[in-house]
């Protein structure tokens, strides 16, 4: 029976639209909420700018996404379809192309040919798209998957907050939201980097500072423009 190891790498697609959607659910929504609180706003206020953030954020992330990686997807494509006229017009060429590709890599110039003769066989366009150009079906750009992704994970996310609202006190609703709100940063950028192979210390520290900042800078335009109206 053929063992089949699973990598890290297959999780890219769909794990980097995960924690993009999640952080930046996590980090707008509870800005534009504690910017909006940070003006004196009443908690029906603040709750009405939390989901707005939310749906807006969402088909935001969504629509993004979607556009992004189709962009991807379609330059794949075309040089999928270049590859294939390649073949067409001249195979022999090709072979010589894959036989340089695998000579480069270290291997002698008798078996390089056949091994570059032997894939062709089997699946030239295949062995041109992995080894020339560096596509595979793991990695392949997913439109749809990455856009339903960052749109679900984004409006998890954004729910932090949003939910924060409704269940802290009012005249502690600013420090409820920052408090929870980093705290679901720290657990996000730990669980992305655990399940990346990276560091959870390093994974959790970088989406903390930014979470802190982006916070920090939102509540002091809301008490500015508070302070303003005031």
């Amino acid at each position: 029976m053929a063992h089949r190891e699973r990598h890290r790498s297959e999780r890219i697609g769909w794990l980097r639209a995960a924690v993009l959607g999640a952080n930046d659910g996590i980090v707008s929504t509870a800005s534009l909420v504690v910017g909006v609180a940070a003006a004196e706003s009443t908690r029906q206020h603040v709750l009405v700018a939390g989901v707005a953030g939310l749906v807006a954020g969402a088909l935001s992330m969504a629509a993004g996404e979607y556009v992004s990686v189709s962009s991807q997807a379609d330059t794949e494509q075309a040089d999928l379809q270049r590859e294939r006229q390649e073949l067409a017009a001249d195979p022999q060429g090709e072979e010589d192309e894959l036989t340089g590709i695998y000579l480069h890599r270290g291997l002698e110039p008798d078996l390089a040919r056949a091994v570059a003769r032997q894939l062709m066989a089997k699946g030239a366009l295949a062995a041109h798209a992995r080894d020339e150009l560096g596509l595979t079906e793991e990695l392949a750009a997913r439109p749809l998957q990455a856009a339903l992704a960052s749109a679900a994970t984004f409006a998890v996310g954004a729910g932090v907050p949003v939910l924060t609202i409704l269940l802290a006190p009012e005249h502690a609703l600013v420090a409820s939201v920052i408090a929870v709100s980093l705290l679901c940063l720290v657990a996000l950028g730990a669980i992305a980097a655990r399940v990346g192979g990276a560091s959870v210390t390093v994974g959790a520290a970088r989406v903390i500072v930014w979470g802190v900042l982006a916070m920090l800078v939102t509540a002091a335009v809301g008490m500015l423009f508070g302070v303003s109206a005031g």
